[in-house]
């Protein structure tokens, strides 16, 4: 089949602006129908940039009809992914929505459903699953040169600006819900596993920026097979962004791992040699629509599923929770049968940041 799935982006804020809108260049399978925003700014002049038309939130569904649209992307604030979801399930249009899949399990779940009464599919945009760099570390965790695994971690932080909606909580903001998620993530996908038990602990230093949430957060995540994952995400620090998955018999190190833009190199130390292996930058966004558009029109389900969205907000809840109360939290995992795998990468050429209308920076 030829088809292109064609999509409405619901949400013109920084991602879709700088990564989303770019990607439909270099996904052949995929086209741009529509814009959902609630800024008329945005409304004119994203709407002739990409030569599609720009429809407020709600019209949604009027959209979806009259331009005979497949998919959405939602990439509105977090409080809101439910809603999107639900109105473009009730549609009968499938859903490839941003991470976190939603700030509370019961959100998570009701999304589920309603995409399965529905018959329509289900993604969250996972984008590091089709990651080269990425799933070459999880090849490297699985043919077991680095022994038996033992633990995960990672450091993720960056300066916010006040302001920035990831400091607002009524809209989802937080450490955890923003920048964690790519922390818990990965050490389940390298590890294969999904966490019993967590603690956690938040930080605040005070600042005007951080009245709403926290600065910073750090856990720690117990896995079956009493191995470990640590890491610490935060809004006040400089640019970090790596994790380190330490076996019986050497350690990796993946740098840059989190981020869309720029190299990322891969260190791996085996009984005392070394090896470097770069990454050269590629369009991170285009391969989940090439994917997602993959399944709709070969009727396959997608992963990284519902299922994987919550996965990692129910971790999330319980670390909050941990550092609410000031102790342990066992999690009732989330069956999981598949994860990341080589298999599923897909390469494209990075894309050039066009300017932003009408969407602030984060940092």
């Amino acid at each position: 089949m030829n088809k292109k799935i064609r999509y409405a982006i619901v949400g013109l804020g920084h991602i879709a602006q700088t990564a989303v809108l770019p990607a439909f260049k270099h996904a052949e399978n995929s086209e741009l129908a529509a814009l959902i925003t609630g800024n008329p700014e945005k409304d004119r002049e994203l709407s002739e940039r990409y030569r599609v038309k720009a429809y407020s939130y709600d019209d949604l569904e009027s959209a979806l009809e009259k331009e005979k649209v497949d998919a959405v992307y939602i990439a509105t604030p977090n409080i809101l992914h439910r809603d999107y979801t639900e109105r473009a399930a009730q549609a009968d249009i499938h859903v490839l929505c941003e991470k976190p899949m939603a700030t509370t399990q019961d959100d998570c779940e009701a999304m589920i459903r309603v995409a399965e009464k529905n018959n329509v599919k289900l993604m969250i945009a996972y984008r590091l699953h089709f990651n080269d760099a990425n799933l070459h570390a999880v090849r490297v965790a699985q043919s077991g040169h680095l022994g038996e695994l033992r633990y995960f971690g990672s450091l993720f932080g960056l300066q916010v600006k006040e302001g920035n909606i990831r400091t607002r909580k009524d809209f989802g903001g937080g450490t955890l819900f923003d920048i964690g998620v790519y922390c818990i993530n990965a050490a389940r996908y390298l590890l294969r596993d999904e966490p019993i038990e967590v603690v956690g602990l938040t930080a605040n230093n005070g600042e005007k920026r951080f009245a709403e949430i926290e600065e910073m957060t750090s856990a720690i995540m117990r896995f079956p097979g009493e191995r470990m994952a640590t890491f610490t995400c935060s809004f006040g620090s400089a640019d970090v962004s790596y994790y380190d998955l330490v076996g019986t018999k050497g350690e990796l190190r993946l740098e840059n791992a989190y981020e869309y833009q720029g190299e990322l190199k891969c260190a791996t130390t085996i009984g005392g040699k070394r090896t470097e292996k770069a990454f050269k930058p590629g369009d991170q966004f285009a391969p989940e629509l090439i994917y997602f558009s993959d399944c709709i029109i070969h009727d396959r389900a997608p992963e990284p599923s519902g299922n994987e969205g919550l996965a990692d907000v129910r971790v999330m809840n319980a670390i909050y929770e941990s550092a609410e109360i000031g102790r342990a939290v066992r999690i009732e995992p989330v069956p999981k049968k598949r994860r990341p795998a080589k298999t599923m990468q897909i390469k494209r050429p990075p894309v050039k940041e066009p300017e932003l209308i009408g969407a602030a920076a984060p940092r």
